[in-house]
């Protein structure tokens, strides 16, 4: 048996009466049902788990149908949902299969009737004459959307994708805004291909009425005489909002725009905020909808569109203020004026952006309000650190109620110019969620090529950053996205050293206190001792932030004692400092005070500045073990590594016992375990300590060294070196050893360290072991400075 030879079954069921809509095979209709039989049927099928019948009454306006009233075929419908609605139900009904009624009666509690099930015959036609009835309902669809209004493209592309004749002529009849009784007698049709002929000319019907209906809105609105269509409106809505609300929000429309009349904004965007304000004045006084367009109209009109500022670069100026500013940082000041000498013969260059990157308290932040002030440009500061929503760059969308634009976008409003100088600060601290990722945002912001058209997602317009001077700040550029960092120049601010931090105390932190705490130089005064100790034992940072507190803290207490009449002047001597701030934080680093075997002085950088790290070394009687303490990472503990494998390589040039690594137990380790230590820098300081310990020869307390060694003991450079000499120089160092390739980074110490540390530049670790290890055999001899002789000579007259 074929599938259109299906048995003929009579049943009954429940029926719905429909007024002025059909339910087809397939197809998902809602109803609302309120008449009281309807809603008994619907709970008498819903209880009972059956299909109820669901047919179409010829007349829409009679209330109590009968078997006449009622169109000969319907369809079968399982309920899919029910929802309650005060007296009515709302009913999701889902087509079975077309059905026929043989009767229709009223049992007492809703309308029933025996029903038979009815199938679509078979289609004998060949198949191409089906295909191309197929294309021809798809073409004629497609006519039919470009015509009508609101078709949904769900519902075109529904259509395009389905080829069964049967479901599309059902879905099509179903969907179209048609006559009902059109409907029906496509319902009625059970051959497929005869019902494809009259949905075609349904369609061909239907378009041509739409193209009527456009065509006498089109007349009807050319008509009308727009400006007193306008004027009339706006009078009445003006009454009625006056009568309703007793309030002036036409008043505000007006204003609205005669302020974009007034607006230095391209037509686009007048336009654009006039279509908004139009928008406003036709939604009902308190809308949640209404606040968010109105925060956007406000929005337009507060920006400064194409409004910049007049200032002009002068060179001089501003290295005159970069100097009042800050204390050394020649470098950093040296490329901040090469990039405003550009801005002086360019001011409308763009692409410009620098970041910043340093330990905190350094002053990368004042830096950033520094080139304001000498670019004669307004100031806005963005603090990114731990955002981790990308609507705080883009904005919110306006969809949503409370939308608000983005942060750049705000500081341009902030600021009143196009032109503003932008810090985003913390530019290394930006997270991401599953609300986006803001260091994403940023590639739009700080990218020349597009930051000319930067759309914020509330503003949706187009705004121009391009004469935006952006400059980010972060401790460490690690953790800035790589497409992030590409977009900018990155600047080294490295930590204060002892003497620079002195002169910032005295020249600018000093006077800064003494202005917040009311006191005057005559009333306060502090010893450069004073400063010196501060510095020594009650701070250890890179930048200046706890020195400026210490100093706080002597105001202070020295305001205190002059409020309370104790004394009318306050001096503060290096020996006050323990009575007025308690006993010493930090302890200096210093040498030590003998010459000892297996004890050495390392040179290490940290983001607070250089320290002397003593590396001790004891052998043991033992089995060749070789303990590494000292919380070491990974690299250091592979220096160590190279240390031991350069030693046994050499062994017998050092009169070392060639099976030490068998018979001895070495124990390598760095002092102040607590705190973790890493990097290649420390190799020849083991090295050195090593052969100590293995030979019984003291090391120089006065010498001091820093380079990665090799296994094959060559002695490469390092980083830091200027923090290192310094720790050297405070801790009472004498000599540094430093690998040859660092020779020209001496420039950057300080003078006064050069002026009293011994540099030696050093090739090969040969040369440090026999320099550092005292010669019991041959009188003691200091090594020659670096600058004063041939360094290449120095080793002739040491002992081998």
């Amino acid at each position: 048996m074929s599938m259109f030879e299906n048995k003929i079954i009579f049943e009954s069921y429940p029926v719905l009466p429909l007024r002025g809509l059909v339910a087809f095979p397939s197809m998902t209709l809602t109803v609302d049902v309120g008449r009281v039989k309807s809603v008994k049927a619907i709970n008498y099928a819903v209880d009972s788990d059956t299909l109820i019948y669901v047919v179409t009454q010829k007349n829409v306006t009679e209330d109590v149908p009968t078997l006449k009233s009622l169109y000969p075929i319907g369809c079968l419908c399982r309920i899919k949902q029910v929802f309650k609605m005060n007296n009515e139900l709302k009913v999701v009904l889902n087509g079975v299969c077309r059905a026929k009624h043989t009767n229709f009666t009223d049992n007492g509690n809703h309308y029933c009737s025996v029903v038979e099930r009815l199938y679509d015959s078979e289609i004998k036609n060949r198949p191409i004459y089906v295909e191309s009835l197929v294309r021809r309902i798809h073409n004629e669809f497609l006519y039919y959307a470009d015509v009508a209004n609101g078709i949904p493209s769900e519902l075109v592309a529904t259509v395009a994708s389905r080829n069964d004749i049967s479901f599309l002529t059902d879905f099509i009849a179903f969907s179209i805004d048609a006559p009902f009784d059109d409907k029906q007698f496509v319902l009625e049709q059970l051959s497929p291909v005869k019902r494809a002929k009259i949905v075609i000319e349904m369609l061909i019907k239907e378009r041509e009425i739409c193209k009527i209906d456009n065509s006498i809105a089109r007349q009807t609105r050319h008509n009308i005489d727009e400006n007193q269509k306008e004027y009339y409106l706006k009078e009445q809505m003006k009454v009625i909002s006056d009568e309703l609300y007793g309030d002036d929000s036409f008043d505000e429309i007006d204003g609205f725009f005669e302020a974009v009349g007034k607006l230095n904004a391209p037509e686009d965007v007048k336009n654009k905020i006039n279509s908004e304000i139009t928008k406003l004045s036709k939604m009902p006084q308190g809308s949640h909808e209404g606040t968010v367009v109105r925060g956007f109209i406000e929005l337009c009109l507060e920006l400064p569109w194409n409004t910049f500022t007049k200032g002009k670069v002068d060179i001089k100026r501003a290295e005159r203020i970069l100097d009042r500013d800050f204390y050394g940082m020649q470098k950093v000041k040296a490329r901040i004026l090469e990039m405003l000498s550009v801005y002086a013969l360019a001011p409308d260059i763009s692409g410009q952006i620098i970041c910043l990157v340093g330990p905190p308290g350094v002053g990368k932040t004042s830096i950033g309000k520094t080139i304001a002030e000498c670019m004669g440009r307004k100031f806005a500061r963005i603090s990114l650190g731990g955002m981790h929503d990308e609507a705080e760059i883009r904005g919110h969308r306006r969809t949503y109620i409370g939308a608000m634009p983005g942060r750049i976008i705000n500081a341009i409003k902030q600021t009143e110019t196009s032109d503003p100088l932008i810090l985003l600060d913390e530019i290394d601290k930006l997270a991401n969620d599953y609300k986006g990722d803001p260091a994403s945002a940023l590639l739009e912001v700080l990218d020349p090529e597009q930051n000319c058209k930067f759309c914020d997602n509330f503003l949706e317009i187009p705004y121009d950053l391009s004469k935006v001077v952006f400059i980010t700040t972060a401790n460490s550029s690690d953790t800035i996205p790589e497409p992030l960092l590409d977009r900018m120049e990155v600047i080294e601010l490295e930590g204060y050293t002892r003497e620079e931090k002195f002169n910032i105390a005295k020249k600018h932190l000093v006077k800064t206190e003494l202005q917040r705490h009311a006191l005057t130089s005559k009333t306060f005064r502090i010893t450069d001792g004073a400063i010196y100790g501060l510095i020594d034992f009650y701070t250890r940072e890179a930048g200046v932030r706890k020195l400026s507190r210490s100093i706080a803290s002597l105001c202070a207490k020295a305001a205190k004692k002059i409020a309370s009449k104790e004394e009318t002047s306050v001096t503060v001597k290096d020996s006050d400092l323990i009575p007025l701030l308690g006993k010493h934080k930090y302890k200096p680093e210093v040498i030590l005070k003998n010459d000892e075997v297996g004890i050495i002085n390392g040179l290490a950088w940290t983001r607070v500045g250089g320290e002397i790290m003593q590396m001790e070394v004891a052998v043991l009687d033992g089995t060749g073990k070789v303990e590494l303490t000292g919380n070491l990472g990974n690299i250091m503990k592979e220096s160590a590594t190279a240390a031991v494998t350069f030693v046994r390589a050499n062994a017998e040039k050092y009169g070392i016992d060639r099976d030490f690594y068998k018979t001895k137990d070495i124990h390598i380790h760095a002092t102040e375990s607590a705190v973790p230590k890493d990097g290649p820098s420390a190799g020849v300081t083991i090295t050195t300590a090593l052969v100590s310990a293995l030979t019984g020869r003291e090391v120089r307390r006065d010498i001091a060294m820093t380079g990665e060694v090799t296994i094959r003991g060559r002695v490469l450079p390092i980083g830091g070196l200027k923090e290192k000499a310094m720790a050297a120089y405070t801790g009472g160092v004498k000599t540094v050893f430093i690998p040859k390739e660092n020779v020209p980074d001496l420039d950057e110490v300080d003078k006064t360290v050069r002026d009293n540390l011994t540099f030696i530049p050093v090739s090969r670790v040969e040369d440090v072991i026999d320099s550092a290890l005292i010669c019991h055999d041959a009188p003691k001899e200091e090594p020659i400075a670096f600058g004063t002789q041939n360094t290449n000579n120095y080793a002739e007259r040491l002992c081998r």
